[in-house]
């Protein structure tokens, strides 16, 4: 059997923006949210702080190719870099890329995802506050965004399927007329003698059907409410275990329940997680063009 290429995303907010310092405070990044972490139950391993390369900053060359090396060191192939495009030439966190498309290093296989969200203070329990709108500036705008990122699809490092770079949207079902916007840059790509792109989308349905919105395959990933969810207090269950705030109980397929106030917290275990995403058709045979993802250490 053929080893599968193994991609991991590569989050580029582990440096400091001038937007995210007048959203949150002076040298704000995600180590902010990681170092402030607090554990919800029993055994619940956070803060999860950084090993062998400390909180480190990815303007840093050194940084970025220390990465890589251990990348591959454990058997990663490409890195995939979310990339923002909010609509009218808008980005954000592009400069980490930036930098290795212009250097030429890492000297290690990439490719892009375009997370096209709108940016709230969800995170920080403000989903009502709009940080970023995304938006969909029509035919000109996604010309613009072609534009912008051929010089990556060219590049040597790039991941390619059957000679097209592969290029990865995170919400295919919000980007209007699909179709349209994939066929425009189909185009493009070959006029710039390109093969074409290989479109792929980010999707948590084992039933839905990426060749009807026009992209080649998709990645099935966890929703991320399946390992841990507020349940109402008393219709959790086992009710008997849970009568004391903070009482705890592991049942034997591998959840925890934690009672606070008038609430459960049911969390699966990573294993119970794991068994039931390997019984889905991305570990299998599948009529659905489909490439198996995982979620590892979302806590």
């Amino acid at each position: 059997m053929k080893r599968p290429t193994v991609v991991a995303l590569y989050l580029p907010q582990y440096h400091p923006i001038p937007e995210n310092d007048e959203w949150w405070g002076k040298g704000f990044t995600e180590w902010t949210n990681v170092a402030n972490a607090q554990p919800l139950y029993p055994g619940h391993h956070q803060p999860s702080l950084p090993a062998d390369l400390g909180f480190y900053d990815l303007r840093v060359p050194e940084t970025r190719l220390a990465q890589a090396d251990m990348a591959r060191a454990y058997g990663v192939d490409a890195f995939c870099y979310y990339h923002y495009w909010f609509g009218n030439g808008r980005r954000l966190l592009q400069r980490p890329f930036d930098e290795v498309l212009a250097s030429g290093q890492p000297d290690l296989p990439f490719m892009l995802c375009w997370a096209n969200q709108t940016w709230s203070g969800v995170w920080h329990g403000l989903s009502d506050r709009i940080l970023v709108e995304q938006v969909y500036a029509g035919q000109k705008d996604h010309e613009a965004h072609f534009e912008m990122l051929l010089p990556a699809f060219q590049d040597a490092r790039y991941l390619r399927i059957d000679g097209m770079p592969v290029f990865k949207v995170y919400r295919p079902t919000e980007l209007p007329e699909p179709r349209k916007t994939i066929s425009l840059w189909q185009d493009m790509a070959r006029a710039a003698g390109l093969p074409g792109i290989y479109f792929l989308a980010t999707h948590s349905d084992a039933q839905w059907n990426p060749l009807e919105l026009g992209f080649d395959a998709y990645v099935k990933v966890p929703r991320l409410l399946r390992r841990r969810e507020w349940v109402p207090f008393p219709c959790c269950w086992p009710r008997h275990r849970c009568r004391s705030p903070l009482a705890c109980h592991r049942t034997a397929a591998g959840t925890d329940w934690l009672r606070a106030d008038s609430r459960c917290l049911r969390v699966s275990s990573r294993q119970a997680t794991l068994r039931g995403r390997t019984r889905g058709p991305a570990f299998g045979p599948s009529s659905r063009p489909l490439r198996a993802g995982m979620m590892l250490n979302w806590s």
